[in-house]
């Protein structure tokens, strides 16, 4: 259980300033979390078009984040 939610979000930000993770790297992440989902029964939604307008939010953090990691 967290007690301190603004430190974890402190190391959160600090983390993701100072991180510039590769493609494989943030798939990596990515499906750490999908597997998290799917182990506490949250993921796959049971209706694929249920909750369409999260996953289009996700998409937009995720692409934002690979644009913002990959050196340019």
């Amino acid at each position: 259980m967290i007690k301190n939610v603004h430190l974890i979000e402190n190391m959160e930000k600090k983390f993701i300033s100072e991180q510039r993770l590769s493609y494989k790297q943030s798939l990596q992440i990515f499906e750490s979390m999908w597997n998290e989902g799917v182990k506490l029964g949250v993921l796959p939604p049971g209706e694929p078009s249920e909750g369409i307008e999260v996953d289009i939010k996700i998409a937009k953090v995720l692409n934002s984040c690979l644009k913002k990691s990959s050196p340019g």
